[in-house]
């Protein structure tokens, strides 16, 4: 049931992206997985649909929407059955191109928010280190002022639409003395000199998100592709977790939410003892038991979205999310293969592929362990 929140503009473009993902997403992503990337056109296909900048202003292509409308945007993406291409588009949307938005210059914005906007231009974000995780003060990347431009030093890893992105949003020391108070964020383009990207190993899921690593040797970037201030850099991180770790959690329990509804259909189906398998009362409870829990995630995505809204304080509401919903997400995902039986553990059903690919979330963005501990910091323990 919609919250008063949404109107009948959220219902019409939700009934437009669904449309989108069934008939054009969906039936190609076996294909795209076994090719372990997407088409680029995917992204123009959402800028022609007005998907890809949906809070930012008008002036620059964007919708000038509300929250809601990305809440609407993140369940129906979640409904795409490569949950990889899925994560590839909020990296794009509400993972790299806030941090142009929100703290970039007015000269950087009009030369690369509206492509971006209109899906010409894809973007990444650059955080993770092969030594560091989800310790951003540990970076070992440097960024030194040399006359007009910085020189980039440094490796990461991990990072989604390295393969394809255009313009990468990358956070690198540039006073190491100072700690987090050293950080700085650049805008970096692919052919910039000296900047190398490589194919990660096969992952677990996700297949279909392309996944590099990036080296920067000696890479020249202007002083003016500097994002916001210098050493602050950090704090810009931080603040955009929030929404990176939102937008997350409002896609991957809409994942949940179809996995379950597979899971319905197939125990309608599927006969055993000469009775159907949604006819004994053990499979009942264990539907009704995660869809309470789903909707107790939803729940508290919506609470988190409402604060937001209204101007208020959401990092305590945006980490309960995140650890909340990862683990309701991976919970479905191993009740609905159980109740699929041995086929669960093959191609034949989405299932496989989902508990593949929902696990990455109490790992990306901040690992559960990490949201808990944020968590008890703001209960003041």
């Amino acid at each position: 049931m919609d919250l008063p929140s949404f109107t009948e503009e959220h219902r019409i473009f939700r009934r437009a992206l669904r449309q989108f993902v069934e008939e054009e997403l969906n039936p190609n992503v076996d294909e795209w997985e076994a090719q372990g990337r997407f088409p680029k056109d995917v992204f123009k296909r959402l800028g022609e649909l007005g998907a890809l900048g949906i809070r930012y202003p008008q002036e620059y292509g964007g919708a000038g929407s509300d929250i809601w409308m990305t809440v609407v945007f993140c369940e129906e993406m979640g409904r795409c059955r490569s949950r990889g291409l899925t994560m590839g588009i909020l990296v794009h949307t509400d993972m790299s191109s806030p941090y142009l938005a929100k703290y970039g210059s007015e000269e950087l914005k009009r030369k690369y928010l509206p492509a971006m906007i209109r899906g010409e231009k894809v973007g990444a974000i650059v955080l993770t280190e092969p030594h560091t995780g989800s310790d951003l003060v540990g970076m070992r990347t440097t960024a030194r002022r040399e006359g007009d431009h910085y020189v980039l030093n440094g490796s990461k890893v991990f990072i989604t639409n390295a393969l394809q992105a255009d313009l990468f949003f990358v956070a690198a020391k540039t006073a190491p003395e100072r700690g987090k108070r050293g950080i700085s964020m650049f805008l970096v383009e692919r052919d910039f000199p000296g900047f190398v990207i490589e194919p990660m190993k096969k992952k677990l899921g996700m297949h279909a998100s392309d996944t590099g690593e990036l080296t920067f040797q000696n890479t020249p970037v202007p002083a003016e592709n500097l994002i916001g201030e210098e050493n602050q850099g950090f704090y810009y991180v931080m603040d955009s977790l929030q929404n990176e770790r939102f937008v997350a959690s409002v896609a991957m329990t809409s994942s949940a939410q179809q996995a379950l509804e597979d899971a319905i259909e197939y125990a309608k189906d599927r006969e055993l003892f000469g009775r159907k398998l949604i006819e004994f009362q053990l499979t009942r409870y264990k539907i009704a038991r995660m869809q309470t829990q789903l909707e107790a995630a939803r729940q508290l995505t919506y609470y988190a979205a409402q604060l937001y809204d209204q101007g208020q304080d959401w990092t305590l509401a945006v980490s309960m999310c995140k650890a909340f919903c990862a683990d309701v997400a991976n919970y479905v995902a191993d009740e609905c293969l159980q109740l699929h039986g041995g086929y669960g553990y093959i191609e034949e059903y989405d299932i496989a592929r989902f508990y593949r690919d929902i696990r990455l979330w109490k790992i990306g963005g901040g690992t559960t362990e990490v949201m808990w501990e944020l968590i008890a910091k703001k209960m003041g323990l």
